[in-house]
Parts: structure tokens; C-alpha cells; sequence
């Protein structure tokens, strides 16, 4: 059984492209929205590594977004007597990985090549060059979804996380 993480992925991608929208036109907007899935699509599948995993996130739900909301500013712009909650399906803990990764062009490689040890990979290879290596048109569409500052309150809520996901046994250096 191979249960699907779709929806998590297309909410939280929703998400980061809502509160670090495109800069231009419909290209632009495509870009930045490819950039969004496939990091979201990495840190899902990174946080939920088995179909077990996933199978669960399914019954039990993903992690919500009201601290999201919280630290980006949009639960001020929600507006009284609006219950945005009841369709809000997204993960802070994939939300938070995605923005790590779109900032940092390392940690995505490194989490991309990590893949290889889950089992949602198996099949067909997914390509991510879009996160790993963007050119000048993926910049360019995606200036504030990939801009560190705009970006580090989000992903600095579980960064953390992710560095021991991927560095197990890491030391800090002070």
C-alpha cells in the first residue's frame, strides 16, 4: 500500500506560494509554484519516510497552521468571524523543512540524496532540479520564496529537526 501524501504537499506548497507569492506574470507564478512542490514534496517525504507514516497523516491529520499563521502575519489579515481552520490541511513541520531547503541550496541536495533510504522514491526518480540547482528564471520568479530573512521565522521553527535528520549525531560548534 503506497498512501499518498498529495494533499499535505499541495496545501503547504499552497501556503508558502500565498505567503511568498511570485514576483511577474503566469511564468512566473508556474516557477515559483514548482519550486514550492518540490520542496514540500522533499520535506513530506522526509518527515513521513514510510507508507506507514504517511498512512498515519492520514488518519490522524497533519500538524495545522495557526503558529504559521501566527509568525508570518497572516492571522491579522484573517478578518472576525472567518474560519479559515476547518480547510487549512497543511504541516508546519514540512512547511518549516520546505523553507529551509528553499534557502539553503545544500541542505536541499543533501536532503534530496537522503531520498534514496525511503520508500517513497522507489519507482519512477523524481527530479528536483528546480530546488537543487535553480536558474536564473527560477531566482527570479521565486525572490521571496527563496529569500533567507523572509523566510527564517518559518524555517527556524523546526530547523533544528531537520539538521538531525539529516546530520545525526552532529556536533555544535560554539
Amino acid at each position: 500500500m503506497q498512501a499518498d501524501l498529495s494533499p499535505v504537499i499541495a496545501a503547504t506548497a499552497q501556503w508558502l506560494t500565498r505567503a511568498f507569492p511570485a514576483s511577474g506574470g503566469a511564468l512566473a507564478s508556474a516557477l515559483c509554484e514548482v519550486q514550492a512542490r518540490q520542496a514540500v514534496t522533499v520535506a513530506a517525504w522526509l518527515r513521513y519516510p514510510t507508507a506507514m507514516d504517511a498512512a498515519l497523516v492520514d488518519v490522524a491529520g497533519p500538524g495545522g497552521s495557526a503558529r504559521l499563521d501566527w509568525v508570518t502575519g497572516a492571522d491579522a489579515s484573517l478578518g472576525d468571524g472567518v474560519d479559515v481552520h476547518a480547510w487549512r490541511t497543511w504541516d508546519e513541520v514540512v512547511a518549516s523543512w520546505a523553507a529551509s531547503l528553499l534557502t539553503d541550496p545544500e541542505l536541499a541536495a543533501l536532503a534530496v540524496a537522503a531520498l534514496a533510504e525511503g520508500t517513497h522514491s522507489a519507482g519512477a526518480p523524481a527530479e528536483f532540479r528546480r530546488l537543487v540547482a535553480p536558474d536564473d528564471s527560477d531566482q527570479r520568479a521565486a525572490a521571496l520564496l527563496r529569500h533567507p530573512d523572509l523566510l527564517a521565522p518559518v524555517a527556524e521553527l523546526h530547523h533544528s529537526q531537520l539538521l538531525d535528520l539529516l546530520h545525526p549525531g552532529r556536533t555544535l560548534i560554539a
